[in-house]
């Protein structure tokens, strides 16, 4: 069973390559869809949304 987990492969938190690992989706996509949502949406809400994201995902080495 698949757990979604910050990953070691971070550009700042790991958020986005936690993301990818879990979907098997290569993380340079999941992070430019992030970039590109947050430019459609002011930044904030995605903003937020990643900063709730890396303090409730737990560090791959952690799990």
């Amino acid at each position: 069973m698949k757990k979604l987990k910050r990953s070691n492969d971070a550009k700042i938190a790991g958020v986005c390559g936690g993301l990818a690992e879990y979907m098997n989706v290569d993380p340079t996509v999941v992070r430019l869809g992030t970039v590109a949502l947050a430019i459609f949406t002011a930044v904030i809400p995605v903003g937020l949304s990643y900063i709730i994201a890396m303090a409730v995902m737990p560090e791959e080495s952690d799990v």
